[in-house]
């Protein structure tokens, strides 16, 4: 289970978070998650709350955002959002297509004390 080293990683700047700005408790924590990132949400939910326990971030609520899949299409030369990474270019239907954006996840922001 992956997620549990990727909750260990944002109690990590968590962590660094409220020693460099003086923060008390966090109450939650905003994630964006790309489509294509292959993160099991409730598997995400359950490593949180269980990697948090003794941290300033124990009980805060977890919140993701989805961010969409993204590619280039070289039929038409425009980047397009995607479903899945073999869909077609919903715009020329072509399937020349580089993913470009969707894999990522990243701490958007902190609701602290």
């Amino acid at each position: 289970m992956h997620e549990m080293s990727l909750c260990e990683g944002i109690r990590q700047v968590i962590e660094d978070q409220a020693r460099a700005h003086t923060i008390k408790a966090v109450k939650c924590v905003r994630v964006e998650i790309g489509r294509f990132a292959g993160v099991e949400k409730p598997a995400l939910e359950f490593a949180f709350d269980v990697v948090m326990r003794g941290s300033v971030a124990e009980g805060a609520r977890l919140e993701m955002l989805d961010l969409p899949g993204r590619a280039m299409c070289y039929d038409c030369v425009k980047e397009v959002e995607i479903a899945h990474r073999l869909d077609p270019c919903p715009d020329c239907g072509g399937g020349k297509l580089m993913p470009v954006g969707g894999d990522e996840m990243r701490i958007k922001d902190l609701e602290v004390i």
